[in-house]
């Protein structure tokens, strides 16, 4: 997420109320996951097994919980709690806007573009020419669509990231200040939901297709052309290439990557990444005939066993 502004090193610490180390005039770009971070961006890190990864990214500011020496070129935020403050900043920078109509005044809706009954656009969203909005849709503030997409009734754009840290107390939700970016020939069936990046934007590529129920999680990116079938649940932080095809009923750990051109079949559930160009099955997913031929060699055990018995 980019300010809409540049803002000092200084700036940011007095919104935070904690101590930093660089020049008071650092600039402050952005913040980021560490996924996604840029040049001139916040991260945040609150555990050690972490905190190399952080201060070696593209992060020009750490928000950190420890003392450390601070890489050339970087400036740090030192709290007692950088997830606490990480939200303390969403907060600040993109506050939760209420709604009083359903068609908030700040949306932008493009020419030739079909909103029917009972569709919620919310605040500074953009929707492209061409499009087909059906009833019951719900598209959550900053969403941006692209020309000539469809979305069908139920559907839901921009939910809150499932995002959260155990604490004693209970569970505390990182606030989700990104959106969601679908592109153009884009189709979403009935009952679709994807939420909202936690700081980036969780992207649809453009000619891609999901079918009915499909669950698209916080900050993955689906490439071109790419065909999902219904009851598919990924994960965020996925990264889906250019036209690979997933079945029905597919379960998608996150933070993983599937190679362009991979077919995942029905009910295959995907522990990690995937090569391209390849068909796979089963779970863990793996090659698909491969996995046949294990099948078929379960199935001989029965007999097996009767026949080592009959030895006996």
């Amino acid at each position: 997420m980019k300010f809409s502004k540049v803002h000092t090193l200084r700036q940011i610490a007095a919104i935070l109320d904690c101590e930093y180390v660089g020049r008071e005039d650092f600039p402050v770009e952005g913040m980021n996951e560490i996924h996604v971070v840029e040049r001139g961006d916040i991260v945040f890190v609150d555990h050690p097994k972490y905190y190399d990864k952080a201060l070696q990214s593209a992060a020009t500011v750490v928000l950190i919980n420890k003392k450390v020496e601070c890489p050339e070129g970087k400036a740090l935020l030192l709290s007692d709690d950088p997830f606490r403050d990480f939200n303390k900043l969403t907060d600040h920078f993109r506050p939760f806007e209420r709604a009083g109509v359903a068609v908030a005044p700040t949306a932008s809706v493009g020419k030739n573009t079909i909103i029917q009954p009972n569709v919620f656009i919310g605040n500074h969203v953009t929707i492209g020419d061409h499009c087909v909005i059906h009833p019951n849709v719900t598209i959550y503030d900053h969403t941006v669509i692209g020309d000539h997409v469809t979305i069908h009734a139920g559907t839901v754009l921009g939910a809150d990231a499932f995002y959260y840290k155990k604490r004693p107390e209970g569970f505390d939700k990182l606030r989700s200040g990104g959106n969601v970016v679908i592109e153009d020939h884009v189709d979403l069936g009935a009952s679709c939901t994807i939420d909202s990046g936690v700081s980036g934007s969780t992207r649809i590529g453009e000619g891609s297709k999901l079918d009915n129920q499909v669950h698209v999680g916080h900050d993955t990116v689906i490439g071109k052309k790419c065909l999902i079938a219904s009851q598919t649940g990924i994960a965020g932080c996925v990264v889906i290439e250019d036209e690979v095809t997933i079945w029905g009923q597919v379960g998608m750990t996150s933070g993983i990557t599937i190679g362009t051109k991979a077919v995942i079949l029905a009910q295959s559930g995907i522990s990690k990444s995937l090569e391209g160009h390849t068909t796979y099955f089963g779970y863990p997913a793996e090659e698909a005939r491969k996995k046949y031929k294990e099948l078929a060699s379960i199935r001989k055990i029965p007999a097996i066993i009767a026949l080592l018995d009959h030895r006996e």
